[in-house]
């Protein structure tokens, strides 16, 4: 499988990139925390490790790590506005239970 991003994601990863001034993609990777288990983590990345996995969506590079592609693979990720509220959408068939609050999930 892979990673994906919808082109408002992608358009939103170029544009922070962009002003950031470098940058080769984005860091999708998970971290042990929360009421249900994990969290999402992102990060802009300088450099690629060569046990990264790479995957290429809609012009961005999105860098894995071994370990958190085994709960992320398969997700898209979307960038949505909701009233004043705006940031990423994650699209992870692989979550099982999410907490109430949204900031964690298990699989």
């Amino acid at each position: 499988m892979a990673i994906t991003l919808t082109e408002k994601a992608a358009t939103h990863v170029k544009n922070f990139i962009a002003k950031r001034g470098k940058g080769v993609g984005l860091r999708f990777a998970v971290r042990t925390t929360g009421c249900s288990g994990l969290a999402y983590v992102l990060e802009f990345v300088d450099e690629v490790k060569d046990e990264d996995q790479v995957f290429e969506s809609n012009g961005v590079q999105v860098i894995v790590d071994a370990k958190s592609l085994a709960y992320v693979d398969g997700t898209e990720l979307d960038y949505t506005r909701e009233g004043l509220n705006e940031g990423f959408k994650f699209n992870n068939p692989n979550v099982k239970d999410s907490c109430g609050c949204g900031e964690s999930f298990n699989v």
